[in-house]
């Protein structure tokens, strides 16, 4: 029986920019301040597994492709950790673009001293995990993910029979996995340096754990992003693309129909491509959202807290960074300040992980330090 993955519309209303921000470019947004567009959504906080048993499931049968075979081994180690000097800041914002998304208030915070990792987790990496560990993934368990329409072959289109009115341009692909990305009949062969998609929450735990590391709380996720900048939008500052120079990946031209991809990658990057940000973090925003380990909440006090943690329960995790999916003018999110959400057990064409530690893992390469 074909899997149902539920789609529910999602319709924010935005009352207010961050106002220190630079005119985007013409591909970013026709106008200098966020349209109504801005208030709506990719879609991909709504995207929630439905009541199923996986085990009567059918899924096409494909191949494994090891990441050794040739065009596959990834250029460079992806594994380095960095060492965040803790500190206090201003978490959220007092201009939330999505107030229904829990941006505001601004509220003073302190961190501790973690490690974080400098790349989101490469295919590489992930493949590494699975053969020592034989991690099944949940995409894999229930048989299917969400993928983008235009990055589906016409054949395995064909074999889709729902559609989602809310945001058609995510499809549930049978077969659609951390292998194969866009479904059966694709691959992460020559894509090993690229960030490990289609896990979910669960899976971004397990693997973290492999690791001897665990992921980020929300609080440190954006301490890092900020890279120890005040009321700034993106880890280098308000103005998107300083000197015309591309710093993170995301989608160019008009969504969903058009990417330019003028920053040079129509879907995700490498984990090592752009400059790193003052923390030494590449890609911290962009590419593919990250998880977080705390619970979702859009309620959120004012009174000052150091390290903290979020809700003890919740129905959804905390994801942070936006990615190559993310539109000024439809899904502006790839702020620091920015924050969506997902169930534990959902994954998606455009979702992947970065670790982060207390103490640096035994194995892990030396770390850079970093100073406010």
């Amino acid at each position: 029986a074909m899997c149902t993955l539920f789609l529910l519309a999602l319709l924010s209303v935005a009352v207010g920019a961050e106002d220190q921000q630079s005119p985007p470019p013409a591909s970013q947004c026709s106008s200098d301040e966020p349209s109504e567009g801005s208030a709506l959504s990719c879609g991909c906080s709504s995207l929630k597994r439905g009541e199923r048993d996986p085990e009567t499931e059918e899924t096409p049968v494909v191949p494994d492709e090891p990441g050794d075979e040739p065009g596959g081994a990834p250029t460079a180690r992806t594994d380095q950790m960095v060492l965040i000097r803790g500190g206090e800041f201003s978490m959220g914002t007092d201009k939330p673009v999505f107030v229904a998304d829990g941006e505001a208030p601004t509220r003073r915070v302190a961190v501790s001293d973690f490690y974080m990792d400098v790349h989101e987790v490469s295919n590489a990496e992930f493949e590494r995990f699975v053969k020592e560990t034989a991690h099944k993934t949940e995409a894999e368990t229930f048989g299917d993910s969400f993928v983008l329409d235009s990055a589906i072959s016409e054949e395995t289109k064909r074999g889709i029979t729902q559609a989602v009115a809310a945001a058609p341009w995510w499809l549930p692909v049978k077969g659609a996995n951390w292998r194969h990305p866009e479904g059966p009949d694709s691959s992460i062969r020559h894509r090993m340096d690229h960030p490990v998609v289609h896990v979910s929450w669960n899976d971004a735990v397990a693997f973290c754990r492999w690791a001897g590391k665990r992921l980020p709380t929300e609080a440190e996720w954006e301490y890092a992003c900020r890279s120890g900048l005040h009321d700034r939008l993106f880890p280098w500052g308000n103005k998107w693309a300083p000197g015309g120079e591309a710093r993170a990946n995301v989608w160019e031209g008009q969504f969903p129909g058009v990417n330019t991809a003028e920053d040079g990658f129509p879907g995700t990057a490498p984990v090592t491509a752009f400059p790193p940000s003052k923390f030494g973090l590449k890609n911290i925003i962009g590419n593919v959202w990250e998880w977080t380990s705390d619970w979702w909440t859009t309620k959120h006090s004012r009174e000052f807290q150091t390290d903290p943690k979020g809700p003890e329960t919740g129905t959804d995790k905390v994801k942070k960074g936006g990615s190559f999916m993310c539109h000024q003018s439809y899904c502006y999110r790839y702020r620091c300040a920015a924050r969506s959400q997902n169930t534990p057990d959902t994954s998606a064409y455009n979702v992947g992980i970065r670790c982060a530690s207390d103490q640096l893992p035994k194995g892990a390469a030396a770390p850079r330090r970093t100073e406010l």
